[in-house]
């Protein structure tokens, strides 16, 4: 959520991504850090434990949501 942040507060659209066990934590974060509108993206946990090969699975999952996410605003 900082990166996300962070980038937002210089002008470039971010997606912060997190597994949904960290959801609540990251929607906190955002509204302390004054972005109460950065919604996380998330994905299923774990991923620590995962193989390169599942880890490109699960981010090709998300790549639609994000597409959509970043550009929703620019449409």
């Amino acid at each position: 959520m900082h990166d996300g942040s962070a980038l937002e507060e210089r002008g470039v659209p971010s997606i912060a991504v997190c597994t949904e066990v960290f959801f609540a934590a990251g929607k906190v974060q955002a509204r302390v850090l004054g972005h109460s509108e950065l919604e996380p993206l998330t994905v299923p946990h774990p991923i620590q434990s995962l193989t390169p090969d599942q880890i490109r699975e699960r981010a090709e999952g998300a790549v639609q949501e994000i597409v959509a996410r970043l550009t929703k605003n620019g449409q």
